[in-house]
């Protein structure tokens, strides 16, 4: 019974080391992990360990194998990765809807909650993530836009909806690639500068309003598609 609690507590703690460096950024949604080796010699685990590990967290949604190319990650948390299985099964339109909840009351509660700081960090996020959108460069585009939602929920400070958001942008980054490819690019270079504007200038209801302008002209865009 005592080698089997020991097994455990092995495993446990080769999880809680990998779940570590998925939390910290240190492996960033879409990367591929270290090898094998490299793992146990980094994180100090035993290969046995290791393995069941990366079992577990691919069974939970966070780690995804690709045969004969490595193991990915594919969410940072139990909840990312069950919204993500839920979001591939979902009708377009409905994770539209989801995005359209919680984006607009994360742009009124950054309007009326925002610091200096956030302002000036969303900000530069916007002028990136034009000047990616200018030069037609698809993955930078889309992951600035990806951060500079995150941004603005966190602007929110509601830390549950912050950590919500989190977990439901993940799951967003393909749909938003389709989103670009499907329609001209100046379409969506400017779309969020009346939403900067009405954060900077501290106004919840155009804010909100900026937001749903930007989602509905999207979700109009599904309809027809």
């Amino acid at each position: 019974m005592t080698g089997r609690l020991q097994r455990t507590s092995l495993v446990d703690q080769a999880i809680e080391a990998l779940r570590a460096e998925i939390a910290s950024g240190a492996w960033p949604v879409g990367e591929k992990i270290p090898t094998e080796p490299r793992l146990v010699e980094q994180l100090g685990i035993g290969r046995n360990a290791l393995r069941e590990a990366v079992r577990a967290l691919v069974h939970a949604g966070l780690l995804e194998p690709r045969q004969g190319d490595g193991t990915y990650v594919r969410a940072t948390s139990e909840l990312a990765g069950a919204v993500r299985r839920r979001t591939s099964r979902a009708e377009l339109l409905e994770v539209f809807e989801v995005r359209r909840a919680l984006e607009v009351e994360a742009a009124r509660l950054a309007a009326m909650r925002r610091t200096d700081a956030d302002l000036a960090a969303l900000e530069a996020l916007q002028r990136e993530r034009a000047e990616a959108g200018r030069a037609h460069e698809l993955e930078r585009f889309v992951e600035t836009d990806v951060r500079l939602h995150r941004l603005i929920a966190a602007a929110s400070h509601n830390a549950m909806l912050a950590e919500l958001y989190d977990d439901f942008s993940a799951a967003l980054r393909d749909l938003l690639y389709d989103s670009v490819q499907r329609s001209p690019w100046a379409q969506h270079v400017d779309i969020h500068d009346a939403l900067v504007a009405a954060i900077r200038a501290g106004d919840p209801d155009a804010a909100a309003a900026a937001t749903v302008e930007v989602l509905d002209a999207l979700m109009a865009q599904v309809r027809r598609s």
